[in-house]
């Protein structure tokens, strides 16, 4: 009988070999397990701290049944995607994923240009991400102040940007620690985050007084509409809750080369952080309609400024909500960790083909820790920059909210719709769909191009400057400049940018291969 450890020294021997297929040599350790690498999925989605940041969008824009049924019917599109990306992903698990495949299965004529641009919106969504997560937890942390004052304390935008500030440096000193250490953590992330659904899915309607219990009809039937859009794009605005929620599911194809059995594992973790969070995630909604009271515009304003906060503060008293208020923002801190792990990866494969400004200097493993230290921190400080926008407006840094989902689905629309878009030879991996390949994908791409369209909107349909969804403005910018550096003359990645570049170096030409490289990537950072 073969030992444990002969066992995984087979599987990472046959993970290397498929990333040696793919063009690259073996540079992170393979620590990860399938379950870990699902721990990455499911910590990002962060079920109840996610779904207590975006309250806000849905109890507004339908009430109840916005909550409870608005959840189901975004859940069966978004497994679509999670469906359509795993196959992707078991066929090339490599942590550049989303820019690989594209030019991978794009036409000759445009897949430098299709590469650039999804790399550089993936990597726009991950910071974005890691931003909104953190702003998140910041408010939930005033939330927790507010709580224990009994609802005296008040905040300020500059009390939330230093406690912002603060998330993010100590996430970076958190992931530039050893790959096993974070690997490990992620069973603890699992087992918090399930915990917690479980206590709201129970505990909450044991604990709520009869005066905030609601009857069936209301919880399950009720529409509440305060925002003023029609009521039938009223529910289609809510759906920014469950989108934004289970959402970052390409979070383990950035962990690939640090996975074992990856062609398996990696889609196994996409779908199978979707299919629990849908459920559990429908179980704490329906928990709460049933335990929240009828008065939602009281929850809204309320002075703890936080919906959840405010529900949990009615059902179990100010210590009860307190202790639980806690672990929802360590269930948040949590995320914020996770994001910024996977988005350091994604950067650094996208220095290492060369993508970003200054990539030598990003495409670098820290020899102590093995982790890409100074991509960890370059994030980190992107988003410290993202995160003044909330000195512009509220609106402004709302926007970070959906601008992390609409730039993820541009880079998730890209590589699904040019498997098909485009002749190519793409080998399904051992995780494919089959003859329901193409219907899967049309479904999952139609919805993306309609969500994006719809979070281009602002909250209500009577607004000034101050109020209008700045999501097209940012994500616009952000995405003029990454498409102005490509056709920038002289120096624009259209000069020298073709898409991923294997670093595999031969016995026989192994500088040669080397120095060629070096020597393309410099070219482009002139």
């Amino acid at each position: 009988m073969a030992s444990p450890s002969s066992n995984s020294h087979s599987e990472h021997t046959r993970d290397e070999a498929v990333l040696a297929r793919l063009g690259y040599k073996q540079e992170f350790r393979r620590e990860f397990t399938p379950l870990e690498v699902f721990g990455v999925a499911f910590s990002i989605v962060g079920l109840l701290p996610s779904i207590a940041s975006v309250l806000f969008n849905a109890m507004p824009n339908g009430g109840p049944l916005a909550m409870v049924w608005g959840w189901v019917f975004a859940c069966v599109f978004i497994m679509c995607i999670g469906l359509a990306m795993a196959e992707l992903a078991s066929a090339a698990p490599t942590s550049g994923g989303l820019y690989y495949w594209t030019y991978s299965l794009a036409s000759p004529h445009c897949r430098n240009f299709l590469s650039w641009i999804v790399g550089y919106s993936n990597t726009i969504a991950s910071i974005a991400a890691l931003a909104s997560v953190d702003w998140a937890c910041a408010i939930q942390i005033t939330a927790a102040v507010s709580i224990a004052s009994n609802q005296v304390y008040v905040t300020t935008n500059v009390q939330i940007y230093g406690i912002f500030a603060a998330l993010v440096l100590s996430h970076a000193v958190l992931v530039s620690l050893g790959t096993q250490i974070l690997a490990r953590l992620q069973r603890l992330y699992i087992l918090l985050n399930v915990c917690l659904c479980f206590i709201v899915i129970i505990a909450l309607p044991i604990a709520t007084p009869s005066e905030f219990r609601n009857s069936a009809s209301y919880a399950l039937g009720d529409f509440t509409n305060l925002d003023g859009w029609p009521s039938g794009f009223a529910f289609i605005l809510s759906l920014l809750a469950p989108v934004w929620t289970i959402g970052g599911y390409d979070s383990s194809v950035h962990m690939s080369e640090e996975a074992s059995n990856v062609t398996t594992a990696i889609p196994w973790a996409i779908i199978g952080s979707i299919a629990i969070s849908a459920a559990l995630g429908w179980g704490i909604n329906v928990s709460l309609v049933f335990c929240m009271g009828s008065d939602l515009e009281g929850i809204l304003s309320s002075p703890i400024g936080q919906p959840m906060a405010q529900i949990f503060y009615n059902s179990f008293g100010q210590k009860g909500a307190l202790a639980l208020w806690s672990l929802v923002i360590v269930a948040q801190y949590m995320m914020g960790s996770s994001m910024l792990l996977v988005g350091s990866r994604q950067t650094f494969a996208f220095s290492r083909d060369g993508g970003l400004p200054f990539s030598r200097y990003f495409y670098r493993i820290n020899s102590y820790t093995g982790t890409p230290v100074n991509t960890v921190w370059l994030d980190a400080l992107l988003t410290l920059a993202i995160g003044l926008l909330a000195f512009a407006s509220t609106q402004a840094i709302d926007a970070i909210f959906t601008l992390a989902v609409t730039s993820s689905y541009i880079s998730y629309i890209t590589p699904i719709a040019t498997r098909f878009a485009f002749k190519n030879d793409f080998k399904p991996g051992p995780f494919n769909l089959g003859k329901f390949s193409f219907p899967v994908a049309a479904i999952a791409v139609s919805w993306m191009v309609f969500m994006n369209m719809v979070f281009f909107f602002p909250t209500t349909p009577q607004t000034t400057a101050q109020e209008m969804n700045y999501t097209v403005v940012v994500l616009g910018g952000f995405m003029s400049l990454a498409v102005f550096w490509y056709y920038c003359p002289v120096y624009g990645g259209v000069h020298w940018f073709n898409g991923p570049v294997s670093n595999l170096v031969s016995a026989e030409k192994g500088q040669d291969d080397e120095s060629a490289h070096q020597r393309r990537r410099a070219k482009g950072e002139e």
